[in-house]
């Protein structure tokens, strides 16, 4: 069992918490039991520290091969970054996901900074059935410790594709109807809707949250959308409007029907 924090292990998985380590180590930290269940059952989990071998993750894992080290829950405390420990800390390779083929609905995130919302936004890609999520510009690392706890998981689901610019995204995207997001934009999602263009492949557009998408990304996109605000709240937050217009596309895409609630 490793019991101090000025342990070398300890101190290398801690340097993970900054983006130049990750960046030189090709490694991140992944940081509870959700995290790490789906990190190791997609074969993508190279070590984890445990408070109990006993648990059944733990256990699983050393079937797989992984090495899992005992720690006390100081040393735990100090290898994760949430105030109250899960029990489990793993650390995993940098994710490199690349475009499907024949995609029918990408979501591209473009300048999107917060780690919260663009862990959501991908735990909801997933959810929605999307094939990719496209993160473009300076959007935030994927492999911040709040955006993978923020996807729950869905990290390991469904392939995040980093691009350097837009445009290079938007090429990527040829034969995709390009949707962006606006709250000043011409078309309502609802009519949108009726009138039956969702059911496309689709590629949907998300700037960020306090200033949108730039002017360039709104003119080459095919139709910028609005959410018709029923209420009086002045917009929706950006993961909640990503929910929104994914399970739109995805109803149309896949003919789900009217939802029936119990």
């Amino acid at each position: 069992m490793i019991t101090s924090t000025r342990n070398e292990r300890v101190q290398a998985v801690r340097r993970l918490h900054r983006r130049p380590a990750r960046v030189a180590e090709r490694r991140f930290v992944v940081e509870g039991p959700q995290a790490v269940r789906e990190a190791l059952r997609s074969g993508e989990l190279l070590e984890l520290y445990v408070l109990d071998r006993s648990h059944p993750l733990a256990v699983e894992a050393t079937a797989q091969g992984v090495e899992v080290v005992e720690v006390s829950e100081k040393v735990l405390t100090a290898l994760g970054e949430t105030v109250t420990p899960q029990g489990l800390v793993g650390v995993a390779p940098l994710l490199e996901g690349t475009m499907p083929a024949n995609p029918r609905l990408i979501v591209v995130l473009h300048e999107v900074t917060d780690p919260g919302n663009a862990g959501t936004i991908i735990r909801t890609a997933d959810a929605a059935g999307a094939d990719a999520v496209v993160l473009t510009g300076a959007s935030v690392d994927i492999h911040n410790g709040k955006c993978v706890r923020a996807t729950a998981g869905s990290l390991w689901h469904l392939p995040v594709v980093l691009e350097a610019s837009l445009d290079e995204a938007l090429a990527a995207l040829e034969g995709l109807d390009v949707l962006a997001t606006s709250g000043a934009g011409e078309d309502g999602l609802f009519a949108l809707e009726d009138a039956g263009d969702l059911a496309r492949p689709t590629a949907w557009l998300f700037g960020t949250e306090a200033h949108g998408l730039p002017a360039a990304a709104l003119a080459a996109a095919r139709r910028r959308v609005r959410i018709p605000l029923l209420g009086a709240a002045e917009s929706l937050n950006l993961a909640s409007a990503a929910a929104v217009c994914l399970y739109a596309s995805a109803r149309a895409q896949r003919a789900l029907g009217p939802v029936v609630l119990q």
